[in-house]
Protein backbone atom coordinates (compact mmCIF):
# COMPACT_ATOMS: atom_id res chain seq x y z
CA UNK A 1 0.00 0.00 0.00
CA UNK A 2 1.23 3.27 -1.06
CA UNK A 3 -0.42 6.22 0.98
CA UNK A 4 0.28 10.42 0.98
CA UNK A 5 -0.85 12.20 3.87
CA UNK A 6 -2.01 15.88 3.85
CA UNK A 7 -2.29 17.06 7.46
CA UNK A 8 -5.07 20.13 7.80
CA UNK A 9 -2.53 22.93 9.17
CA UNK A 10 -0.42 21.79 5.58
CA UNK A 11 -3.37 22.55 3.26
CA UNK A 12 -3.09 26.16 1.11
CA UNK A 13 -4.98 28.46 4.04
CA UNK A 14 -6.91 32.18 2.53
CA UNK A 15 -8.49 34.42 4.37
CA UNK A 16 -10.55 36.59 1.90
CA UNK A 17 -12.61 37.90 4.79
CA UNK A 18 -16.32 37.25 3.17
CA UNK A 19 -14.51 33.91 2.65
CA UNK A 20 -12.27 31.65 4.47
CA UNK A 21 -10.87 28.81 2.16
CA UNK A 22 -8.71 25.43 2.67
CA UNK A 23 -7.19 24.11 -0.36
CA UNK A 24 -6.18 20.39 -0.28
CA UNK A 25 -4.67 20.38 -3.30
CA UNK A 26 -3.21 23.48 -6.07
CA UNK A 27 -5.70 26.13 -6.68
CA UNK A 28 -6.06 29.72 -7.37
CA UNK A 29 -2.85 31.40 -5.68
CA UNK A 30 -1.96 28.50 -3.83
CA UNK A 31 0.45 26.24 -5.71
CA UNK A 32 2.83 23.30 -4.62
CA UNK A 33 4.16 21.02 -7.57
CA UNK A 34 3.78 18.07 -5.18
CA UNK A 35 0.16 18.57 -4.70
CA UNK A 36 -1.78 18.95 -7.94
CA UNK A 37 -4.00 16.42 -7.96
CA UNK A 38 -4.77 13.03 -6.79
CA UNK A 39 -5.28 11.00 -9.71
CA UNK A 40 -8.63 12.62 -11.32
CA UNK A 41 -8.90 14.46 -8.32
CA UNK A 42 -7.91 17.89 -8.68
CA UNK A 43 -9.71 20.06 -6.16
CA UNK A 44 -10.97 19.78 -2.75
CA UNK A 45 -11.72 22.89 -1.09
CA UNK A 46 -12.90 23.77 2.35
CA UNK A 47 -15.14 26.75 2.46
CA UNK A 48 -16.46 29.34 5.03
CA UNK A 49 -18.41 31.94 3.54
CA UNK A 50 -19.79 34.54 5.47
CA UNK A 51 -23.62 35.88 5.74
CA UNK A 52 -24.48 37.41 3.08
CA UNK A 53 -21.48 36.99 0.76
CA UNK A 54 -20.77 34.36 -1.63
CA UNK A 55 -19.23 33.75 -5.18
CA UNK A 56 -20.35 36.02 -7.97
CA UNK A 57 -21.20 34.59 -11.31
CA UNK A 58 -18.30 32.85 -13.30
CA UNK A 59 -17.69 30.20 -15.39
CA UNK A 60 -16.21 26.20 -15.44
CA UNK A 61 -16.14 23.98 -18.37
CA UNK A 62 -15.01 20.36 -18.96
CA UNK A 63 -15.11 20.06 -15.08
CA UNK A 64 -17.34 17.20 -12.63
CA UNK A 65 -17.99 19.62 -9.52
CA UNK A 66 -19.32 18.39 -6.62
CA UNK A 67 -20.62 20.53 -3.94
CA UNK A 68 -20.92 18.94 -0.21
CA UNK A 69 -22.72 21.26 2.37
CA UNK A 70 -21.77 20.96 5.93
CA UNK A 71 -23.36 23.57 7.62
CA UNK A 72 -26.13 27.14 6.24
CA UNK A 73 -27.30 26.84 3.30
CA UNK A 74 -25.79 27.10 -0.28
CA UNK A 75 -27.68 29.23 -2.84
CA UNK A 76 -27.07 28.03 -6.32
CA UNK A 77 -27.74 30.10 -9.74
CA UNK A 78 -26.87 29.22 -13.13
CA UNK A 79 -26.71 29.73 -16.82
CA UNK A 80 -29.17 26.65 -17.59
CA UNK A 81 -31.63 28.74 -15.54
CA UNK A 82 -31.58 26.57 -11.89
CA UNK A 83 -32.07 28.96 -8.84
CA UNK A 84 -31.77 26.38 -5.62
CA UNK A 85 -30.54 26.36 -1.68
CA UNK A 86 -28.25 23.79 -1.20
CA UNK A 87 -28.37 22.36 2.97
CA UNK A 88 -26.66 19.58 4.47
CA UNK A 89 -28.16 16.29 3.79
CA UNK A 90 -27.60 16.90 0.29
CA UNK A 91 -25.25 17.16 -2.72
CA UNK A 92 -24.51 18.96 -5.67
CA UNK A 93 -23.45 17.85 -8.84
CA UNK A 94 -22.42 20.01 -12.10
CA UNK A 95 -20.96 18.77 -15.24
CA UNK A 96 -19.81 21.72 -16.77
CA UNK A 97 -18.92 20.03 -20.15
CA UNK A 98 -19.23 22.85 -22.99
CA UNK A 99 -19.28 25.56 -20.42
CA UNK A 100 -21.50 27.15 -17.40
CA UNK A 101 -21.44 29.86 -15.41
CA UNK A 102 -22.91 29.93 -11.69
CA UNK A 103 -23.14 31.48 -8.33
CA UNK A 104 -22.82 30.48 -4.99
CA UNK A 105 -24.04 32.45 -1.93
CA UNK A 106 -24.60 32.64 1.64
CA UNK A 107 -28.31 34.05 1.96
CA UNK A 108 -28.31 33.88 5.51
CA UNK A 109 -27.95 37.10 7.72
CA UNK A 110 -26.09 35.85 10.64
CA UNK A 111 -25.18 31.53 9.81
CA UNK A 112 -21.73 31.10 8.23
CA UNK A 113 -21.64 28.68 5.50
CA UNK A 114 -19.57 25.56 5.40
CA UNK A 115 -19.17 23.36 2.21
CA UNK A 116 -16.62 21.02 0.28
CA UNK A 117 -16.38 22.12 -2.88
CA UNK A 118 -15.09 19.06 -5.07
CA UNK A 119 -13.75 18.94 -8.90
CA UNK A 120 -13.24 15.75 -10.95
CA UNK A 121 -11.55 15.74 -14.51
CA UNK A 122 -14.15 14.15 -16.65
CA UNK A 123 -13.46 11.35 -18.93
CA UNK A 124 -14.81 12.73 -22.01
CA UNK A 125 -15.11 16.83 -22.61
CA UNK A 126 -17.67 18.67 -24.14
CA UNK A 127 -20.95 17.11 -22.88
CA UNK A 128 -24.15 19.15 -22.29
CA UNK A 129 -23.91 21.00 -19.25
CA UNK A 130 -26.15 19.37 -16.31
CA UNK A 131 -27.13 19.87 -13.06
CA UNK A 132 -28.58 18.17 -10.34
CA UNK A 133 -29.18 18.61 -6.05
CA UNK A 134 -30.37 15.21 -4.30
CA UNK A 135 -30.84 14.32 -0.71
CA UNK A 136 -28.51 11.61 0.50
CA UNK A 137 -29.24 11.24 3.85
CA UNK A 138 -31.57 8.22 3.87
CA UNK A 139 -28.48 6.34 1.54
CA UNK A 140 -25.70 6.99 4.80
CA UNK A 141 -26.47 3.82 6.80
CA UNK A 142 -24.47 4.49 10.47
CA UNK A 143 -21.69 2.27 10.50
CA UNK A 144 -21.12 1.50 7.04
CA UNK A 145 -19.61 2.72 4.16
CA UNK A 146 -22.58 4.20 1.82
CA UNK A 147 -22.26 5.36 -1.80
CA UNK A 148 -23.69 8.58 -2.52
CA UNK A 149 -22.20 9.26 -5.95
CA UNK A 150 -21.82 6.83 -8.92
CA UNK A 151 -19.97 6.83 -12.31
CA UNK A 152 -22.46 7.31 -15.66
CA UNK A 153 -23.42 3.82 -16.92
CA UNK A 154 -23.72 3.97 -20.51
CA UNK A 155 -24.39 0.37 -20.41
CA UNK A 156 -27.22 0.61 -18.09
CA UNK A 157 -28.50 3.69 -18.54
CA UNK A 158 -31.65 2.87 -16.57
CA UNK A 159 -29.07 3.44 -13.54
CA UNK A 160 -28.50 7.01 -13.93
CA UNK A 161 -32.16 7.52 -13.32
CA UNK A 162 -31.86 5.92 -9.49
CA UNK A 163 -28.51 7.67 -8.88
CA UNK A 164 -26.10 10.57 -8.61
CA UNK A 165 -23.26 10.28 -11.09
CA UNK A 166 -20.83 12.13 -12.74
CA UNK A 167 -18.76 11.60 -16.21
CA UNK A 168 -15.66 9.94 -14.90
CA UNK A 169 -15.23 5.96 -13.32
CA UNK A 170 -15.39 7.83 -9.83
CA UNK A 171 -17.17 6.87 -6.68
CA UNK A 172 -17.92 9.25 -3.75
CA UNK A 173 -18.76 7.54 -0.06
CA UNK A 174 -19.49 8.73 3.16
CA UNK A 175 -18.54 6.78 6.42
CA UNK A 176 -20.46 8.14 9.61
CA UNK A 177 -18.82 5.58 12.11
CA UNK A 178 -19.20 5.50 16.09
CA UNK A 179 -16.61 5.28 18.27
CA UNK A 180 -14.80 2.29 17.71
CA UNK A 181 -16.52 0.44 15.10
CA UNK A 182 -14.16 -0.87 11.79
CA UNK A 183 -14.83 -0.66 8.48
CA UNK A 184 -13.85 -2.08 5.08
CA UNK A 185 -13.28 -0.37 1.88
CA UNK A 186 -12.76 -2.56 -1.22
CA UNK A 187 -11.73 -0.80 -4.44
CA UNK A 188 -14.86 -0.85 -7.22
CA UNK A 189 -12.30 -0.81 -9.78
CA UNK A 190 -9.03 -2.62 -9.87
CA UNK A 191 -7.70 -0.38 -11.95
CA UNK A 192 -8.38 2.90 -9.98
CA UNK A 193 -5.44 5.26 -8.85
CA UNK A 194 -6.93 5.00 -5.87
CA UNK A 195 -8.84 6.25 -2.69
CA UNK A 196 -8.27 9.40 -1.23
CA UNK A 197 -9.93 9.39 2.33
CA UNK A 198 -11.18 13.02 3.97
CA UNK A 199 -11.84 13.17 7.50
CA UNK A 200 -14.63 16.22 8.07
CA UNK A 201 -15.27 14.89 11.58
CA UNK A 202 -13.81 12.97 14.07
CA UNK A 203 -10.57 10.76 14.53
CA UNK A 204 -9.79 7.87 12.58
CA UNK A 205 -6.99 4.97 11.67
CA UNK A 206 -6.85 4.59 7.97
CA UNK A 207 -5.21 0.70 8.65
CA UNK A 208 -1.78 2.07 10.70
CA UNK A 209 -2.19 5.98 9.37
CA UNK A 210 -3.75 8.32 12.40
CA UNK A 211 -6.01 11.17 10.76
CA UNK A 212 -7.69 13.98 12.42
CA UNK A 213 -10.49 16.48 11.26
CA UNK A 214 -9.80 17.31 7.78
CA UNK A 215 -6.72 15.42 7.12
CA UNK A 216 -6.59 13.50 4.26
CA UNK A 217 -4.55 10.39 3.02
CA UNK A 218 -4.29 8.99 -0.15
CA UNK A 219 -4.44 5.27 -0.81
CA UNK A 220 -3.03 3.57 -3.85
CA UNK A 221 -1.69 0.12 -4.59
CA UNK A 222 -3.95 -1.45 -2.56
CA UNK A 223 -7.30 -3.45 -3.41
CA UNK A 224 -8.76 -3.08 0.21
CA UNK A 225 -8.50 -1.15 3.71
CA UNK A 226 -9.79 -0.45 6.73
CA UNK A 227 -10.94 2.45 8.91
CA UNK A 228 -11.31 2.48 12.52
CA UNK A 229 -13.20 5.31 14.28
CA UNK A 230 -11.31 6.42 17.60
CA UNK A 231 -14.37 8.48 18.38
CA UNK A 232 -17.47 9.43 16.46
CA UNK A 233 -16.50 10.28 12.52
CA UNK A 234 -17.44 11.12 9.40
CA UNK A 235 -15.07 10.38 6.26
CA UNK A 236 -16.04 11.28 2.96
CA UNK A 237 -13.77 8.69 0.56
CA UNK A 238 -13.47 9.40 -3.44
CA UNK A 239 -11.76 6.85 -5.41
CA UNK A 240 -11.02 7.91 -8.57
CA UNK A 241 -8.96 6.40 -11.95
CA UNK A 242 -5.42 7.68 -13.21
CA UNK A 243 -5.59 11.13 -15.49
CA UNK A 244 -5.34 9.65 -18.45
Amino acid sequence: MKAIVHKANTRGYFDHGWLQTAHTFSFADYYDPERVHFGALRVLNDDRIAPGTGFGMHAHRNMEIISIPLRGGLEHRDSMGHVSVLHKGEVQVMSAGTGVHHSESNLSKDETTEFLQIWVVPAVENVEPRYVNAPIEKLIVPNQISTIVYPYSAHHPEENEKRLWIYQRAWFSIAKLDKGKKVHYRLYNADSFGVYLFVINGAIDAESYALEKRDGIGIGDAEEFDITAREDSTVLLIEVPPVE
